[in-house]
């Protein structure tokens, strides 16, 4: 190998190992620039593809008016916010303005995650489009993906939350909405949630695969309704093979005493599954509950454990 070679060789694996040096694993986004960026975007794109371990985004308190996406390489990607109620990150696209035809829908978000292994914390995500159709405050493809602490607002769609083999943890969170509010494909479990309804309308559309274990499950949480609000069905099947399930959770006398409601196709109901077991308050009274959901037994609602559900990796920020 010639001297020159040599160098060459020498001088490329210097650089290389300055990049490596150089990688950042803690980075704070602030809009009055005492951080390394102003922008929430721009910080999500300086980080390093597939990382080894973890990193942190901190985001000072301010409104961020971004469309976010952090892609499926920004794996092991946290976004951590100074305060649930003062950081938050708004955009306000929905169907009509988007206009890509008849699946508008999945462009309207304010925050889209692909990446895998995704943390969100302290943040407040909306939709501020209003009351004018589909309109995605947050769109979740990744699998093992947690939210904790935030809260999601919008109306119509204000979470999409997909993935034939995606598993997502929302833990204390607070999701508003109107029609269809909570609706995908994930696996997902909301654990100690207040989930808010807006108008009178559907609160969860799941299309759950067929062959999946679970759906959407809600454990221990509290759905209340805005003023005047008084008929909320528990949740619609998007899909043939919709699953959702209430399990202790607190519900509110918005909900109809039918609790669910059929779709379009009404054949859909024998392949579907809606449960419910030890919810508390008037809208959890099963007297008139339709005939095709499910009470589930004490044996039965055993199975319906976080860890169970998601997985070992949940214990990693169940208790953070």
């Amino acid at each position: 190998m010639t001297k020159l070679a040599l160098l060459f060789l020498f001088l490329l694996s210097n650089l290389l190992g300055k990049a490596e040096n150089d990688t950042k694993y803690n980075l704070i986004v602030s809009q009055d620039g005492s951080g390394d960026f102003t922008h929430i975007q721009d910080a999500i794109d300086a980080t390093k593809a597939f990382p080894d371990k973890r990193i942190s985004i901190f985001i000072k308190n301010g409104i961020y008016r971004e469309k976010v996406l952090v892609p499926s390489w920004n794996t092991l990607l946290s976004l951590v916010g100074e305060n649930v109620e003062k950081t938050i990150v708004i955009w306000d696209d929905y169907f009509d303005k988007i206009g890509r035809g008849r699946n508008s829908t999945f462009f309207t978000y304010t925050l889209k995650i692909e990446a895998d292994d995704f943390f969100a914390k302290n943040l407040t995500i909306k939709n501020t489009a209003g009351p004018v159709g589909q309109a995605v405050a947050l769109h979740v493809e990744g699998n093992r993906c947690v939210f904790k602490n935030c809260i999601l607002s919008g109306n119509q769609d204000t979470a999409y939350l997909s993935g034939e083999n995606s598993n997502q943890l929302f833990q204390n969170c607070t999701i508003e909405g109107t029609t269809d509010f909570i609706f995908g494909s994930a696996t997902v479990v909301f654990y100690e949630c207040s989930i808010i309804s807006k108008a009178n309308s559907f609160t969860t559309a799941a299309s759950t695969p067929k062959g999946k274990e679970f759906g959407f499950v809600f454990l221990k949480c509290w759905l209340h309704a805005s003023e005047n609000v008084s008929e909320v069905y528990l949740g619609r099947p998007w899909r043939p093979y919709a699953k959702t399930v209430f399990i202790r959770c607190e519900l509110g006398d918005h909900i109809v005493p039918e609790g669910w409601k059929e779709w379009s196709n009404k054949d859909n109901l024998s392949t579907t599954y809606y449960g419910e077991y030890m919810n508390t308050g008037t809208g959890a009274n099963l007297k008139n509950r339709v005939n095709w959901s499910f009470q589930l037994s004490k044996k039965q609602a055993k199975k319906y454990a976080v860890q169970k559900i998601l997985g070992d990796w949940a214990n990693t920020f169940q208790d953070d």
